[in-house]
């Protein structure tokens, strides 16, 4: 495939991505949708073409010696590309986040301010080797106004390529500028994407913990994403045991590549003894490696020891650490020193230990009584997600249209001067509230 980048510097190309966003910023929702569904319709042509990129990937990758995980991560079968397009047309469904109205009130006769909310302008989006990624940001970007920059994984760039042209196929017909959506193939180009910081106005990294770091360190552009998935689920002392082991199983290993599993479990020291055979058995089937605690290795000495190294690494594979702790408060710790603040759960039948756990855990999400499996933008009901804030400040958790919105202040006078509101005569405000039209 023939790109821009082939025969202009990046410069230009963001130059350019950010005129199309321009246009795209203030087409109304109508349009927008239009173009989703053209993206939809051309991907699904496509489909055949895109599969074959990928089994090229795939390929490449396996010679190159890929890890495992990344591997899961790479592969794009019919089912997850038809999961993608179908998420497309998700997007298309939820309400527009450009144009809402925030605040409408009156400050004075005849001087209105509104706040309403813009889309951000051009987003940076440097992901890891998740090809149907490229799909899901561009339909959250495209919705909520924004022009965007792809930087795929090295290992996805056939994957990649071949998504880009059906989208921007489907773009040709539409009031959208296909120039609003752009991708990029090389390291360079990463380095060069970190210093446009007057063309691009966040960046959201998706990878490891080193990467996403550099990141930060080099750019200085805002910076949005998520570093480690380290997440955990604990079995309360009024945990239904029947419930936790369920919970346990498709936490670990319905997708362990995922940043959402858990890769470790903590478990209460007066339910260890009866819990730990029957989870050990469990994931037994489903070849998962146990790494547990000196206490753990008690009760199931045929594992392996956990070491301190494990209480903090995010193995992304069928391994899972596990840890006896004597109270909810000693969980929490273990939680807050160790944990990404990404997802973490908590498996009891007691309320008081839920509030507990939901109060006092720091974390993007927590959950009772269910899998951390479900933190995710299309689970959530957002279409789709550009990624996973674990970051204190607003966006939290998984980013969806929401996240990729701002808002500007308007305000509406008629020769309206500050100096009457100022001073020994000064005229004072309404500060009324008006309907959000």
């Amino acid at each position: 495939m023939t790109t821009l980048q082939d025969t202009l510097p990046l410069i230009t190309i963001a130059q350019k991505t950010r005129q199309a966003a321009s246009k795209l910023a203030i087409l109304d929702t109508e349009a927008k949708n239009q173009a989703l569904e053209a993206i939809a319709q051309a991907l699904e042509l496509a489909k055949d073409d895109i599969i074959q990129a990928n089994i090229a990937d795939c390929q490449a990758a396996t010679a190159a010696g890929i890890a495992k995980p990344l591997y899961k991560r790479l592969q794009l079968d019919e089912h997850k590309l038809r999961d993608a397009i179908a998420g497309v047309r998700d997007v298309a469904k939820l309400p527009d986040p450009v144009g809402t109205v925030q605040i409408h009130r009156e400050l004075d006769t005849g001087l209105v301010l509104k706040r309403v909310t813009c889309p951000l302008g051009v987003l940076g989006i440097i992901f890891e080797a998740r090809p149907e990624a490229a799909i899901q940001i561009v339909s959250l970007a495209i919705k909520s106004g924004n022009g965007v920059i792809l930087k795929g994984g090295k290992e996805a760039i056939a994957s990649c390529e071949a998504i880009v042209k059906a989208i921007k196929q489907g773009l040709s017909h539409t009031a959208v500028n296909s120039d609003a959506v752009q991708l990029l193939t090389t390291r360079e180009e990463t380095r060069e994407l970190l210093n446009l910081d007057k063309y691009v106005d966040l960046i959201i990294p998706r990878g490891s913990n080193s990467f996403v770091q550099f990141v930060q360190n080099n750019t200085r552009i805002p910076v949005l994403g998520h570093a480690d998935g380290i997440c955990h689920l604990y079995i309360d002392k009024a945990a239904d045991l029947t419930t936790a082991i369920t919970v346990s199983v498709d936490a670990k290993i319905q997708y362990a590549a995922a940043c959402n599993a858990i890769e470790t479990l903590l478990i209460h020291q007066s339910v260890a003894g009866e819990f730990l055979p029957k989870i050990a058995a469990a994931l037994a089937g489903a070849e998962v490696e146990l790494r547990g605690d000196e206490r753990t290795l008690e009760i199931i000495p045929h594992i392996g020891s956990a070491t301190a190294t494990d209480w903090e690494t995010e193995y992304s594979d069928l391994i899972l650490a596990i840890k006896i702790v004597d109270s909810i408060e000693q969980a929490i710790a273990h939680i807050n020193e160790y944990g990404s603040r990404h997802t973490e759960a908590i498996i009891t039948e007691d309320p008081a230990a839920v509030e507990t756990f939901f109060g006092l855990v720091n974390a993007a999400g927590v959950f009772h009584n269910c899998s951390t499996r479900f933190a995710d933008g299309f689970r959530y009901g957002f279409g789709a997600e550009v990624g996973i804030s674990t970051q204190q400040m607003p966006p939290r958790g998984p980013v969806g249209l929401e996240g990729l919105v701002t808002y500007k202040y308007q305000m509406t006078g008629n020769g309206h001067i500050v100096a009457n509101y100022t001073g020994a005569n000064a005229k004072p405000f309404t500060h009324k509230d008006l309907e959000k039209t």
